[in-house]
């Protein structure tokens, strides 16, 4: 499912504005490619993960306004020596994952740590991609209760962006027949994160 939606955050193009002099210069998205890339894959039939009845009805999936506040640069810390363990599902199916690293960054002011994962079969077909499922106090109310994920790649250095803006549900939201990982416990962030996708009705 994660591996369908492809990351498009170079494509985006940034309008930086400032508001009155009494108020913070804030950087604005002009427009948002990942928004775009979304609706159109979930418009088309062949790679939708909307039911039937869904899809005839569908124009857009809801979003948070995009906000820069959300998109944080963290330090990652490789764990090479991690092992492989079975990641549970919404099935009984499995997903193999190991820790690739931990993902150390704050967000609204606040210090926070992730684990980011790599799949044993992501290896064998897009050697770095990286999955990033994550919790927060969105989940239950504006946001699906099993928290969201996000996709990323494996860095050049030791440090890496994190756009929570690109945050998109598992497609068992969507339709139950799909099998998606569960988040970990540990990867719950105590904060709202209003960025990205939210809750399907």
């Amino acid at each position: 499912m994660r591996h369908n939606i492809k990351l498009v955050l170079t494509s985006m193009s940034l309008l930086f504005f400032a508001t009155s002099c009494n108020q913070k210069k804030v950087w604005h998205y002009h427009h948002s490619a990942f928004q775009k890339k979304m609706n159109e894959m979930f418009k088309n039939a062949s790679k939708s993960p909307l039911k039937p009845n869904d899809l005839k009805t569908f124009s857009s999936l809801s979003f948070f306004p995009i906000d820069s506040s959300f998109v944080v640069k963290a330090k990652l810390t490789p764990t090479p020596t991690s092992e492989y363990f079975e990641m549970k599902t919404t099935t009984e199916r499995v997903s193999k994952e190991r820790v690739y690293g931990v993902l150390s960054f704050e967000l609204l002011g606040q210090p926070f740590e992730l684990n980011v994962y790599q799949g044993k079969d992501s290896t064998e077909v897009k050697s770095n991609y990286l999955f990033l499922p994550f919790l927060d106090d969105t989940n239950g109310i504006s946001t699906y209760g099993g928290g969201r994920y996000m996709d990323l790649e494996v860095p050049l250095s030791d440090s890496i962006w994190l756009d929570f803006n690109t945050a998109y549900n598992p497609y068992c939201v969507y339709n139950e027949r799909y099998s998606c990982p569960i988040v970990p416990r540990q990867n719950y962030v105590s904060i709202q994160i209003k960025a990205g996708v939210k809750d399907f009705k």
